[in-house]
């Protein structure tokens, strides 16, 4: 089976897990039972040894296809068309109306059955169907063997520790090989359905592959995700792209902690037959002011409040140097220790295949600025934040007023040694001023004097070391030329006003085409030249989608006093909208011929569609 391009999949999921769909009903990646464990499929970083599971019309290979969310939910639809006939796939994940109501031990036992169901169904004519389901337990290196009954078809790991899995059908199943396999005619308003879910779980309760019971699921899960989107409070333009970012952030939400995965899959290249393949099925403490943010300001204020108590858990959970780790598991666990899987081909070849990221002992700087931040926000906007955690925070603004000078990995977790990265002194300044508006707003104690000379004294040094006179602009590291994109942040976090010459001659560098210096290329963002830095990888990649937004908010800002600049905020945003998949949806970056590369979808270039679209639309009026 060919490789489909990245931005050719949809996705479904329950809060605990995801399913990639392809446009040609294959279900190409999955891990189970959480986002970060092992995958049962994964096709799309091996056609051969990964797994999937296709229902696909059998004589109608040529059939145009088509693929949509069912309004307002994340119920997925993918629709065959050809001479024969037309019918569609329905895919979802059962969401209860009180799934946000449910607990931890809950969410794991069998009051809330993490399942998959499919639906074929005939809309017109007559189609032959052709079902294959064909699991490979932990990433493709682990052998099980089958089970069959007449319409169940239960697939047995060899190693205990794996889960079991039951797929069940409103027709005859049958095995081959480690396959199970079914066919069947389906003619005008005829349908069946397909339930895939853990042994254990199935053994305790009715049958739910019968048509009248698939139709009560798929309903209440339509039911739930209207009601959770009826939350929304964003009115404004380009309110399907917000509210689809909010579906999709939703969706990538761990229920169990409140953690948000930075995506749900592992190891998709930022260039084909790269290097650049991670693991992004981890939670980042950089990604916490950016979710908060982005939650509240669209009226998501629980899932703001859940995420900003596993945020104060792990401050808790402090190095012997009283550091942060830079990412945790999705449910707090620090060690995620990368491997090389050997054994899979990566996607279209692009190895190595990476799960697990070492990244996670880098340091990294500017995690604490992130941090502060997203607290600040919070107490501002959500609800005032506890003396305990406040204790907590005053540990890392020492830290940060102890370790601010010291070079590191940075934003972008290079391999090629730590430097004095612009953007990582930026976020130190944030951390030292919103603990100091933090401690004034609540009156809470701190070491106001030594803080507060420490905040100025990293201003100072920014402004010296880290601007180039020579090159106009705010540099990626100190003694360098070289931009990034990342200084587009500095008017966000109100380091610099966003009118100030030295910021207004930054945006101007960056908005040369790279070949004249730059990093916009067609309104889209290289988050650097990665000829002008030494990242320790090889090899290309494309440009970064969150960096793109970033722009727009950067001259949203600038544009409140100059309506040219306001206009090519608007005219990037909307050139970038056209950059998403046909559902709405985004990867982590975009290639030179509008591909979609990287982990995909990715929550952080959601977060920033909705910070960009909010600000931007509350700017034009």
């Amino acid at each position: 089976m060919a490789y489909q391009p990245i931005e050719d999949y949809g996705i479904v999921g329950n809060m605990r897990t995801a399913a990639l769909v392809g446009t040609n009903g294959s279900i190409d990646w999955m891990c189970f039972p959480h986002f970060d464990s092992p995958s049962i499929f994964a096709a799309i970083l091996d056609d051969e040894r990964g797994g999937s599971f296709r229902i696909y019309p059998a004589d109608s290979p040529a059939a145009t296809r088509k693929q949509h969310y069912w309004p307002e939910t994340n119920v997925l639809i993918t629709r065959f068309l050809c001479k024969q006939g037309v019918a569609e796939i329905t895919d979802f994940m059962p969401v209860s109306q009180s799934f946000d109501q449910r607990s931890p031990a809950e969410l794991e036992t069998g009051r809330e059955p993490n399942r998959l169901v499919r639906t074929v169904r005939s809309v017109r004519g007559e189609l032959r169907w052709r079902a294959e389901c064909r699991p490979a337990f932990d990433f493709g290196r682990a052998s099980h063997h089958l089970q069959l009954k007449e319409n169940i078809v239960q697939f047995v790991p060899e190693r205990s520790e794996l889960p079991g899995l039951q797929l069940s059908a409103g027709t005859r199943l049958e095995g081959s090989g480690l396959a199970a396999v079914a066919e069947c005619t389906l003619r005008e308003g005829e349908a069946v359905t397909f339930v895939l879910e853990p042994i254990a779980s199935a053994e305790h309760r009715t049958d739910s592959t019968g048509l009248e019971e698939a139709d009560r699921l798929f309903h209440e899960t339509v039911v739930y995700w209207r009601r959770w989107l009826s939350h929304c409070t964003y009115q404004g333009r380009w309110r399907e792209m917000v509210h689809r970012s909010a579906l999709t952030l939703k969706l990538l939400t761990f229920a169990p902690t409140g953690a948000i995965v930075a995506a749900p899959t592992a190891a998709l290249p930022e260039a084909i037959a790269g290097e650049r393949n991670w693991d992004y099925r981890y939670t980042w403490i950089r990604d916490a002011a950016f979710t908060v943010y982005g939650l509240m300001r669209v009226g998501f204020s629980r899932e703001a409040q859940r995420f900003m108590r596993w945020i104060e858990q792990r401050t808790h959970e402090l190095n012997e140097d009283g550091s942060l780790q830079v990412m945790y598991a999705l449910d707090g666990r620090h060690e995620l220790k990368e491997q090389v899987l050997d054994h899979l081909k990566g996607y279209r070849g692009s190895t190595p295949v990476r799960v697990g990221n070492a990244a996670h002992d880098q340091l990294q700087l500017d995690i604490y600025g992130e941090l502060l931040d997203s607290v600040y926000l919070y107490n501002k906007h959500g609800e005032p934040i506890s003396y305990d955690f406040w204790v907590q925070l005053r540990k890392l603004v020492d830290y940060v007023c102890a370790h601010w000078r010291e070079t590191d990995e940075g934003i972008w977790e290079v391999r090629g040694g730590r430097q004095h990265f612009t953007y990582s002194k930026l976020m130190c300044w944030v951390a030292v001023d919103r603990g100091i508006r933090l401690a004034d707003k609540r009156s809470f104690p701190a070491d106001r004097q030594r803080w507060l000379a420490v905040r100025d004294e990293i201003y100072e040094d920014i402004m010296q070391n880290g601007y180039s006179h020579e090159r106009g602009a705010f540099v990626q590291s100190y003694g360098s030329t070289a931009l990034d994109a990342s200084n587009l942040m500095m008017p966000l976090v109100f380091y610099v006003s966003p009118t100030d010459r030295r910021m207004l001659s930054t945006l101007e560098e960056t908005l040369k085409t790279p070949e004249n210096g730059g990093l916009v290329s067609n309104s889209l963002v290289y988050r650097y030249d990665i000829s002008k830095t030494d990242d320790g990888l090889s090899g290309e990649e494309g440009t970064f989608n969150i960096c793109s937004f970033w722009l727009v908010e950067a001259l949203t800002r600038a544009g409140r006093t100059d309506e040219r600049t306001l206009e090519q905020a608007r005219l990037v945003f909307e050139k970038m909208t056209g950059y998403a998949n046909h559902l709405g949806l985004y990867a982590e970056e975009t290639g030179p011929t509008g591909e979609a590369l990287g982990n995909f979808p990715q929550a952080f270039t959601h977060l920033a569609l909705i910070s960009a679209a909010y600000n931007l639309n509350r700017t034009l009026g």
